[in-house]
């Protein structure tokens, strides 16, 4: 059952996080997306963050208690120590370090100043690649047909999203 949670989590968490990068690049572009004001589209980003983190707390917590994986809580926040497949857990806990860090400087943009959060910010494009090739690398599902259309779904999103944003 705990596999079943923490994997779950783990896909849904992928496609919150896709969602929350392709809004976060639209906003960035400054025009209306689908008829929809700038602000609108940015608080469905910033809830689809907050979802996403929502989700890979959940993932993380509960992988905590697979005996499988094998986790420890130090796996989880200091990256490539696991015994369990060490490359693509650091990847995921590199991931989940870079979403605690946008995170939590999101929340404390008005004290950080927007120079600072930009700064901070930019990091999601390091982080959503990160996770996806740590979903694609420990992921249990890695092989099945339907993970590998969602990778594929995923990454053309985000690939689209900006090359909009560039070219127009």
């Amino acid at each position: 059952m705990i596999w079943y949670i923490a994997r779950g989590a783990g896909v849904m968490a992928l496609f919150m996080l896709t969602l929350s990068v392709m809004l976060g690049i639209a906003t960035r572009q400054g025009k209306p997306l689908a008829g929809l004001p700038r602000f609108a589209i940015a608080t469905v980003h910033r809830n689809a963050s907050l979802i996403g983190l929502g989700l890979v707390v959940v993932h993380v917590s509960t992988l905590l208690f697979d005996t499988y994986a094998n986790l420890n809580p130090i796996d989880l926040v200091v990256p490539f120590v696991g015994s369990y497949r060490p490359f693509w857990l650091g990847l995921g806990t590199l991931a989940f370090d870079l979403l605690l860090l946008i995170m939590i400087t999101s929340l404390n943009r008005a004290r950080l100043g927007l120079r600072a959060w930009k700064a901070v910010h930019w990091a999601s494009y390091a982080l959503w690649p990160i996770a996806l090739a740590h979903g694609l690398g420990t992921g249990t599902d890695a092989a099945q047909v339907w993970m590998g259309a969602l990778a594929i779904a995923c990454a053309t999103a985000v690939a689209a999203t900006a090359t909009w944003r560039f070219v127009t």
